[in-house]
């Protein structure tokens, strides 16, 4: 029997919940990239950046094309870069809402001093 759909979405946002892998998603988003290209903008040892990019082969996230001895990396779909802009556009207007609470927290307690 096949698990029910919100556990498998929950599974794949748990398979977004790591900031390597997000930062990768969000270079692949950009243009296909190499492990040694992306290594500098990770920030993480090549060894972990390794198992990251095997979460995300394993999840079908991305794809691998070898030129020879270089491993490119690639987002399976465009729908990948489309729910990072998405999470863009919903964390923006989050931080924004809470920044006017926070305006209207400070301005209030300004006035009661």
């Amino acid at each position: 029997m096949s698990a029910p759909l919100y556990q498998v979405k929950a599974e794949f946002f748990k398979t977004l919940a790591h900031p390597a892998r997000i930062r990768v998603l969000e270079l692949l988003a950009e243009r296909e990239h190499s492990v040694s290209e992306m290594l500098p903008e990770v920030g993480i040892e090549p060894a972990h950046l390794s198992q990251q990019l095997a979460v995300l082969r394993k999840m079908n996230l991305v794809v691998t094309r070898k030129e020879g001895s270089t491993v490119f990396y690639s987002l399976v779909s465009p729908q990948v870069a489309e729910l990072l802009a998405v999470a863009r556009r919903i964390l923006t207007e989050v931080l924004t809402s809470q920044a006017g609470l926070l305006r209207d927290l400070r301005a209030s307690t300004g006035a009661k001093q």
